[in-house]
């Protein structure tokens, strides 16, 4: 039976981890490339931690690279090519530019002798993945991969719990991520004078600037990978951890784009990946919201239900009328990207392995790759594929 007292024991008390503050003789000087939107939830987050001081900033728009020289107070400089912040004298960068620049920004950082923040996934396509890895395990930088949650408390209790067997035996882990883009439409249109268009499109194919491109990116094959390599990542990252096992040997994807017409990659999906010894389903649609993201790691004792609020713990075997009450939960009072990125910061001084190492992220984008190619594939796969 599960209780709060064998919970705890079980899970180490990561609770208790650290909240180091450096102090002022210890700041580091980083490098941004890539300067939107999650750019800016990651030096949110950074400023939680700090202290550093962002020493030059790359982005190929405008006023992305101007908002982030205003953050610094006007002490960093501005630059097209990402090239120019490596050459500067800075203890790393942290990238979040589009997806199909991530491994190719990454790989010329490690060459550069800065250690590197890389925002998910990883990777653009699976080949890309040993690249990335033999970049990192060759050189003697430090590299955090963006999942976030390998460094969020309640996740790494929940994933110890699973680990010592708290739930029985887990064959069955639900994952869901539902977001409605119709909230957010239309965007704000693009002032195309200010964007280096050809520079953003970097390897892709020569093709127009459209505003739907640029501000979605996301959901077109030549820049990213729609849900299962934004969403899912995330969750099937949490579900390697948790279960000790990386690489699914099947994968089956039912999708369509039933309302964003013009995008490249599904905005419904009902996707199944077969592990060795359990199976992992996901949902997720792009224009209803109503119960976001999360997981459920269904055992033969125990379900646990988790998401970035806390998780809850439901007991199978429940005296009558007991009711189907969680038997334990857990609150999340600190965003994981702010411990996540602390951590990054941490390693980058102290030369450890980060919480969320090369590895880790080439495997969970893998996943998501392994079901957009069952998708383009008539709906299965097996894998790795036959020679």
């Amino acid at each position: 039976m599960i209780t709060r007292r064998n919970f705890i024991i079980a899970s180490g008390l990561t609770a208790l981890a650290s909240t180091r503050v450096f102090g002022a003789n210890d700041t580091l000087r980083i490098g941004v490339i890539g300067a939107g939107h999650r750019m800016r939830g990651l030096l949110d987050a950074a400023d939680k931690v700090g202290p550093y001081q962002i020493v030059a900033v790359s982005d190929v728009y405008g006023p992305h690279r101007d908002a982030t020289v205003q953050r610094s107070n006007g002490l960093a400089t501005a630059h097209l090519d990402y090239r120019e912040v490596l050459a500067k004298d800075i203890d790393a960068v942290i990238i979040a530019s589009p997806d199909h620049w991530h491994m190719r920004m990454a790989v010329d950082a490690l060459a550069a002798g800065k250690d590197v923040y890389l925002e998910k996934p990883v990777t653009h396509t699976v080949e890309e993945g040993a690249t990335l890895t033999r970049a990192v395990r060759s050189s003697k930088q430090i590299l955090q991969c963006g999942m976030q949650q390998r460094s969020w408390t309640h996740f790494r209790d929940a994933v110890d719990m699973v680990q010592a067997g708290s739930l029985g035996r887990v064959v069955q882990v639900r994952t869901y991520w539902w977001q409605n883009y119709h909230r957010n439409w239309p965007a704000k249109p693009i002032d195309q004078q200010a964007l280096d268009w050809k520079l953003w499109l970097g390897s892709a194919p020569d093709q127009p600037f459209s505003d739907e491109k640029f501000g979605h990116w996301r959901w077109f094959w030549n820049f990213g990978g729609g849900a299962m390599t934004d969403l899912f990542t995330h969750w099937i990252d949490v579900v390697h951890w948790a279960m000790k096992s990386d690489q699914p040997r099947q994968a089956q994807m039912l999708a369509d784009k039933y309302i964003f017409e013009p995008w490249d990659c599904p905005d419904t999906i009902q996707a199944a990946f077969r592990y060795p010894g359990f199976d992992v389903v996901y949902e997720g649609m792009m224009n209803s919201s109503i119960d976001d993201g999360g997981l459920e790691f269904r055992g033969t004792d125990a379900t646990l239900k988790i998401d970035r609020s806390g998780f809850s713990v439901y007991r199978e075997h429940i005296d009558e009328g007991e009711g189907q009450n969680p038997v334990l939960t857990a609150r999340s009072f600190r965003d994981g990207t702010i411990s996540h990125m602390e951590n990054f910061f941490e390693c980058i001084k102290t030369r450890k392995e980060p919480n969320a190492p090369v590895e880790t992220g080439v495997a969970a984008a893998r996943a998501g790759q392994i079901g957009n190619l069952a998708y383009q594939h008539g709906g299965q796969l097996a894998w790795p594929g036959k020679a």
